[in-house]
């Protein structure tokens, strides 16, 4: 189901699901029909994080009303990770890029600052972050994680000398 959603071009857990070429991504985001699907499904999923879009035009993002109850089910079953780690490598294949950076820092916010989603963490930190596209936006995830991951002193995803002098 959801490799049908948020297609690839790589093969993920399902081996049966075809790997999207360059030329089907670009129909695709020339494709207003489809590029409105993709939105709602985003949404659907998000939905079913306990995450809403606030603002289509940036991907910015708050806690759903449920979200106590959906983020239990996110720390219960960590083949939720997987499956978010799939939709934000569709978000930079179809060109939201704002938004791959918008979902990953409300995962570094809830899991490091709010602690609301402890098994969250690790794939937030190893798999969501360098899923980024932009080498800028990424290097300020990282940045952002790294001021506010405890110890700091064991945070291994970016040498500490340049995270230090980061502006």
């Amino acid at each position: 189901f959801l490799f049908r959603l948020f297609p690839l071009r790589e093969h993920g857990m399902n081996w049966r699901a075809k790997p999207l070429t360059c030329q089907e991504i670009k129909a695709f985001r020339k494709s207003k029909e489809v590029m409105d699907r993709f939105l709602r499904a985003y949404k659907l999923m998000l939905g079913f994080y306990g995450v809403n879009l606030v603002n289509e035009e940036t991907g910015e993002l708050e806690r759903a009303e449920n979200w106590r109850e959906r983020f239990e089910n996110l720390n219960r079953f960590s083949h939720n990770n997987l499956r978010i780690t799939r939709i934000l490598k569709c978000l930079g294949e179809m060109g939201y890029e704002d938004y791959q950076v918008h979902l990953v820092k409300f995962f570094l916010t809830e899991t490091l600052v709010e602690e609301t989603l402890p098994n969250v963490k690790r794939s937030a930190l190893d798999y969501f972050l360098f899923t980024v596209r932009s080498k800028e936006k990424r290097r300020e995830l990282i940045h952002y994680a790294w001021q506010h991951f405890k110890p700091q002193s064991s945070f291994v995803w970016g040498p500490r000398d340049k995270l230090q002098k980061y502006r």
